[in-house]
């Protein structure tokens, strides 16, 4: 089998509003989460409970690439900060 090589170069990945983009899937998480709580007797009679706690999963983990991508965005506008200062960049 021959190797795959690729025809062209890949392209520059996307670079958007990162944090909002986490951060509003986190709060649709849990508003997700919030408005199935009234409604657990309804789940637990159908075995269906884990559809409750994902929603809280994504809420959690949510929290955590919120975390995440706040720290890489800074660390991004620091690498650029030193490189027009013509420094080098801290890690």
């Amino acid at each position: 089998m021959a190797k795959w090589t690729p025809k062209h170069e890949a392209p520059e990945p996307l670079e958007g509003p990162v944090v909002a983009t986490i951060t509003g899937g986190t709060i649709l998480w849990f508003v997700l989460f919030l408005v199935q709580v009234p409604f657990y007797g309804w789940f637990d009679d159908r075995d269906l409970t884990w559809w409750v706690w994902t929603c809280l999963a994504g809420a959690g983990l949510g929290l955590i690439g919120i975390w995440y991508v706040r720290k890489r965005d800074a660390a991004l506008k620091r690498h650029a900060a030193a490189r027009e200062a013509g420094g080098r960049p801290t890690p």
